[in-house]
């Protein structure tokens, strides 16, 4: 199986007053990203930068690109509070990662 880094930036409707944890439709978001931990599709995740981060990385199995976007469709921000900015193949060379 083969790893992707996926870049998540603020999307439309990010509410820049609030935090990342008050933002409309958390807890979905937060549920929806959990039972993706839990099948083995999102292998590590979470904000980058000060503070509460400016934006997210996903590390996410997946056959290919068209199947990281697949796997993230359902997610109650995406293409709202969320957007993609980005999604790159990775290889791990170094370290390891459960069942990797």
């Amino acid at each position: 199986m083969t790893f992707f880094l996926v870049e998540m930036v603020n999307g439309p409707a990010w509410d820049p007053v609030r935090g990342r944890r008050e933002q409309a439709g958390f807890a979905e978001h937060g549920e929806f990203l959990d039972a993706l931990v839990d099948a083995g599709v999102v292998v590590l995740g979470g904000p980058v930068g000060e503070g509460e981060g400016d934006h997210a990385l996903l590390v996410v199995r997946a056959a290919d690109e068209a199947q990281v976007q697949a796997h993230l469709a359902p997610d109650p921000w995406l293409g709202s509070v969320l957007a993609i900015g980005s999604i790159r193949r990775w290889r791990l060379w170094l370290g390891s990662l459960p069942d990797a």
